[in-house]
């Protein structure tokens, strides 16, 4: 691990991910800085494992975490089907309503499977309500566009989402995996600010970091929802040099690995919240190691260069 270094007299001062709260954009609302993300809930068996879901919402819940994020495609592929972590985390909520008080609860739509995407208006409205009836809520408090629909005039799409806010099934609007230019497209069209984006974002993938994503959202003021944060697991062991120097620093503040490579994420100025996928109740709890953990200048641009594989220009 480098280490500090100093400038003119000047120490390379620590960066360490802030406890407060996360501005949700331009949304009035503020979020724990890390969130759980459901993608995985429904790799399962097919079991309808209520209990077990809870534990998790409980985990998360006790670790701070107020965003619980899912989507409609999240169990697609597998025995529960389209809508299944949806559905699941509905039954979770039926059987224990007054948990949903203490939760931001976003999903997303746009993905169809064979087509594989749509955001026209009819088909986005009837994929609202049949999120709306799984998760068995009147209202969805952060709703995602998936993926871009090329097919969809984003003039189209900002009318359809306008209603749905109008209707008051939806409170806040945001995008998943869309560029720069796909943000403004649509924005120029809506009446309400997009207040999120959702890009994959880790050490391994930190394409954000140079393609304006993260420039954007710091320049609109919105909050940067950050999935696959640890690399889909590759950067909480093995010998990547990324993921070695994740263990070295995790280890200088006591935490695991998966705790430093959140905490760099989290360090970036942008206030990045990374989505946890973890199933494990332990490991969701863990997560909020996060924020013990700091990094000089010259150690987290180390952790970039090993992740670029060459020298930072």
């Amino acid at each position: 691990m480098s280490k500090s270094i100093h400038l003119h007299g000047k120490p390379d001062m620590s960066l360490k991910p802030s406890p407060e709260h996360v501005p949700l954009g331009a949304s009035g609302v503020a979020v724990f800085p890390i969130a759980w993300g459901m993608w995985r809930l429904a790799d399962r068996d097919g079991r309808d494992d209520i209990g077990a879901v809870i534990a998790r919402i409980e985990a998360a819940l006790e670790a701070g975490i107020t965003l619980f994020d899912t989507a409609d495609i999240y169990g697609a592929g597998e025995p529960v089907g389209f809508g299944g972590a949806e559905a699941l985390f509905g039954g979770a909520l039926a059987r224990r309503p007054e948990l949903r008080a203490r939760m931001i609860v976003a999903t997303k739509g746009g993905i169809r499977r064979g087509w594989p995407y749509d955001s026209s208006p009819a088909y986005l409205a009837e994929a609202l309500d049949a999120s709306l009836r799984r998760l068995g809520l009147d209202h969805i408090d952060l709703y995602q566009i998936h993926r871009r629909d090329f097919l969809t005039h984003p003039r189209e799409l900002a009318d359809c989402l306008a209603a749905m806010v109008a209707a008051g099934k939806v409170r806040h609007l945001g995008v998943s995996n869309h560029s720069p230019a796909e943000v403004e497209a649509l924005q120029a069209f809506l009446p309400v600010p997009l207040v999120a984006t959702q890009p994959e974002f880790s050490a391994l993938h930190h394409a954000p970091l140079h393609d304006g994503t993260l420039d954007q959202a710091m320049a609109r003021a919105m909050a940067v929802l950050a999935w696959s944060p640890l690399g889909g697991g590759r950067l909480v062991g093995g010998d990547h040099p990324a993921a070695v120097l994740f263990a070295e620093q995790g280890a200088r503040f006591g935490a695991d690995p998966a705790a430093a490579a959140l905490s760099w994420v989290m360090a970036h100025p942008a206030r990045i919240v990374p989505i946890i996928g973890s199933q494990s109740p332990e490991r969701i709890l863990r997560a909020r190691n996060a924020l013990m953990v700091s990094w000089t200048r010259s150690e987290w641009y180390a952790v970039l260069a090993a992740a670029r594989g060459a020298p930072l220009p």
